[in-house]
């Protein structure tokens, strides 16, 4: 980050608050909706809202072009090793033509769109709204804004042709397992799922092909689908030969045509 952008106001990821999150947050919208039924009209209301959020982010990501979605904690700093690794896997996924789309917060999040801006690709997030602020990154070419967990689920999930995994916590792990559950049920077709930093995930792996394979709670194939490297290169070649001979994905694939009387810009 420069001393320009420092200047500008923009915080540092550590300065941002990570040390309070997960502390007796206010009451919110969310909290009154899951204490179970309320008046119609109310349901009603979060229904109207709901959809309008998810209009909103198909609007804004329509052509933001073939992503890879990079997972990872907000809570790493660039003095991290991590921030460094997955700066190099921002970089080898936009070079190998993708669009990298991450949660738009600080941490690895905001390494993977540096690395994509450093390498003259695209960079795009789903940033999510919480008690404690948690701003866009300032490496962000297009981003949307959701209150709601399970709606910037979905966003980073739509437009993805693979999902790499730097290293997390629960909310890095929440995303992670949610589309391997899409894919072993086959609700999502059997993208890429990358583990990013051997010596963190392995642990995991071992985790669930000693234990829960053998007690029979996944199968085998289900560990099988992670694939776990410490090169960003690697897997950007990987992800690449994926889309292109599985997927059938190319560069004019998808090329959409933006309609005026829609004001799509």
């Amino acid at each position: 980050m420069t001393a320009d952008q420092t200047s500008q106001g923009i915080q540092r990821p550590a300065e941002r608050g990570a040390e309070d999150w997960g502390k007796t947050p206010p009451r919110t919208d969310e909290h009154s909706f899951l204490e179970g039924p309320r008046d119609r009209p109310s349901e009603l209301l979060w229904i109207l809202r709901t959809a309008g959020e998810f209009l909103k982010c198909f609007r804004q990501l329509h052509f933001v072009g073939p992503c890879v979605t990079v997972f990872g904690s907000a809570r790493y700093d660039e003095t991290h090793p991590a921030y460094a690794l997955t700066r190099r896997m921002g970089s080898a996924l936009a070079r190998a033509g993708f669009t990298v789309m991450t949660g738009g917060g600080p941490g690895l999040m905001e390494a993977a769109n540096l690395g994509a801006k450093e390498a003259g690709g695209v960079s795009v997030g789903c940033n999510i709204v919480l008690p404690v602020e948690q701003k866009p990154n300032p490496y962000l070419d297009r981003w949307v804004e959701t209150r709601s967990f399970f709606v910037r689920k979905v966003v980073l999930a739509k437009y993805s042709y693979a999902f790499v995994a730097a290293p997390g916590g629960l909310g890095t792990l929440d995303e992670l397992f949610e589309v391997a559950v899409l894919v072993q049920t086959g609700k999502m077709r059997d993208f890429p799922l990358v583990l990013l930093g051997v010596e963190y995930w392995r642990p995991l792996i071992d985790y669930l092909r000693d234990r829960l394979v053998p007690a029979r709670t996944i199968d085998a194939a289900d560990v099988d689908r992670f694939r776990l490297t410490d090169s960003p290169e690697e897997a950007a070649e990987y992800v690449r030969a994926i889309a292109l001979e599985r997927f059938g994905l190319h560069e004019t694939s998808r090329r959409l045509r933006r309609r005026w009387w829609l004001l799509e810009r």
